[in-house]
């Protein structure tokens, strides 16, 4: 029988297995409706007259909408996307930068009955390529220019009869499924249309015909269709439903701690899923207005923070780095930082007084939607300690033998392994029993333990062994005896090849300040409890920017291992 943990809201399985389980979703307060549509009608309905978003032009001028702004635009892609023959289930891709039109792309689709299939704008041709032809889109909304790419002409190089067919007409099997081609910031072209002539096809389409349309979508369908961006070859197309998007958005703003009208900006991508929930629905939830930058730009982003009153800005760790050294600096009020961590570079600004602390005890992976386990905004060390938080409502987590599949004993390492109802409807060409397990967890790939509380410790990617010497290392085995170590905030170990070895074990470290140690005293130290050919050949001191932390907080390990084999490649002597 589960026991129930009041002191924590969870409850655990069982004391002797490694078995959580959050509480009851029914319990769960402050959910709407899970479908994304139904999503952008509540949330329009409660706030219809603020502002939804701030969008910045090239031209430096600033376009705005209401929630009702925000509601009709999604609408007139709906329509048009219903005239243009898009069928229920079909997917639609979105490959554009934060703006406005990103918006309205991806919640017009799902009024339509469409799966949003937003595609990331970092793509390389050979990626988008990919990407196209593995999403099977039907329908391709994207934006001409992002920074020096030209997605116009990427597209016609990519398959010529986009340059030379007709808008409505494109038919190929480079893309076989792919119809219809929208470019927002050009003119027609080919088989490609302009925007707005993409919005004047669905002026036919009647208000009942889009209104039985949306109503006809419901939580179990296919809502949205995201790529990780994992350490694969090629990134995986994950397939979530409404319900698991729709009731991450909602959860998102108050697992931050955010406050009513919060003003959010962010120059991250919303085509990663974590953005995604945690800027737009967070924003949304709350009444909340998006400040939207197409691509980052420090000085820029430090006039929009003055300027539009940003209340929560959320920025990855390099771009921290560069705002604090703009020449505007020391120069702009960012007296409205509300949502702050005391921890953030921001947060030195003699402007900003904080005493935020951000939920950063969490983990969660493209596949179940972001978070799994989490602690919420405010919550000290006293009460996570080094976890990575606790299940959210509706998940079980339980730690397996990475080999035999069962739950091994409490406060013991394993792979960690979820399910819930954000989990993932499956990937793309892969039947969904055969990344579950036979309880239906999906095993995640992660290595952790739960501890007596109920607390989950991420500990890293179980599936990079290391073959040295014709032996197997476990990188998880040997980060867990560096991070006992005093001084040790962080650390991931690679495998860099060599010429005799394969292999050579090489751990990359970033020490708490004032704590950094030589390299051969952390080798002798770890001789004691490292057999000898696990102890690395070679450790690396890094700063966190360095260590490659994705958007997920994860340390993407095919990058560092790059890194390492270049830094001993060009090593001195």
């Amino acid at each position: 029988m589960p026991v129930h943990d009041a002191s924590s809201h969870r409850f655990v399985a069982d004391r002797s297995v490694s078995i959580a389980r959050g509480i009851p979703l029914s319990e769960e307060t402050g959910i709407g409706p899970l479908t994304l549509g139904g999503f952008l009608r509540d949330v329009t309905s409660r706030h219809g007259g603020r502002e939804a978003l701030v969008h910045r032009l090239d031209d430096g001028s600033r376009e705005r909408w209401s929630y009702c702004d925000l509601w009709d635009r999604s609408c007139e892609v709906a329509r048009s996307l219903i005239a243009s023959g898009l069928g229920k289930g079909e997917r639609v891709g979105v490959l554009m930068t934060n703006r406005a039109e990103f918006l309205s792309a991806v919640f017009g689709t799902a009024l339509a009955g469409g799966v949003a299939t937003p595609l990331s704008t970092f793509s390389t041709p050979a990626e988008l390529e990919y990407l196209i032809a593995h999403s099977a889109v039907s329908c391709l909304l994207f934006e001409r220019g992002v920074l020096k790419k030209d997605f116009l002409e990427i597209l016609g190089d990519l398959d010529p009869q986009i340059g030379t067919g007709v808008p409505g007409g494109y038919g190929s099997s480079r893309f076989p499924f792919l119809r219809e081609l929208v470019v927002l910031g050009g003119e027609r072209r080919g088989a490609v249309r302009s925007w707005r002539e993409f919005l004047q096809l669905g002026q036919a389409i009647g208000e009942d015909r889009l209104e039985a349309r949306s109503r006809s979508v419901v939580p179990a369908d296919p809502g949205a269709l995201f790529f990780s961006s994992g350490s694969t070859a090629r990134p995986k197309g994950i397939l979530s439903a409404h319900q698991g998007v729709s009731l991450q958005m909602w959860r998102m703003g108050r697992q931050q701690g955010l406050g009513d009208g919060v003003r959010s900006w962010t120059a991250n991508g919303f085509f990663w899923s974590g953005n995604f929930s945690m800027i737009i629905g967070g924003t949304l939830s709350m009444g909340g207005s998006l400040i939207l930058q197409r691509t980052f730009h420090p000085v820029e982003a430090l006039d929009l923070f003055q300027s539009e009153r940003v209340t929560f800005p959320f920025a990855w760790p390099h771009q921290w780095e560069q705002l604090t050294a703009a020449p505007n600096w020391q120069s702009v009020d960012l007296s409205s930082a509300t949502f702050v961590d005391m921890a953030c570079p921001l947060a030195s600004h003699p402007t900003v007084t904080t005493s935020w602390i951000e939920p950063r005890h969490c983990y969660g992976n493209t596949e179940t939607f972001t978070l799994s386990a989490a602690f919420k905004a405010m919550t000290t060390a006293d009460t996570a300690g080094e976890s990575h938080g606790i299940p959210l409502p509706g998940n079980l987590i339980k730690i397996v033998d990475p080999l035999m599949g069962h739950a091994v004993a409490l406060g013991q390492n394993g792979e960690i392994a979820v399910k819930g109802p954000t989990l993932m409807l499956g990937y793309l060409g892969t039947p969904l029993f055969e990344t579950l397990d036979e309880e239906g967890y999906f095993r995640t790939g992660d290595g952790g333990r739960l501890d007596e509380e109920g607390r989950l410790h991420w500990q890293g990617r179980l599936n990079d062994i290391i073959k040295t010497g014709g032996a197997n290392v476990s990188p998880l085995e040997i980060d867990e005896a560096i991070r006992a170590l005093p001084g040790i905030k962080m650390s991931q170990t690679v495998g860099v090849p060599h010429e005799t070895l394969g292999e050579i074990v090489v751990a990359c470290v970033v020490f708490h300040a004032g704590a950094e140690a030589g390299e051969d005293v952390l080798r002798e130290k770890l001789r004691t409890v490292l057999a000898s050919y696990k102890v690395p050949r070679r450790i690396i001191g890094l700063d966190e920017a360095q260590m490659g932390l994705t958007g997920s907080a994860k340390i993407k390990t095919s990058e560092l291992r790059a890194l390492a084999a270049n830094w001993l490649a060009n090593e001195p002597g």
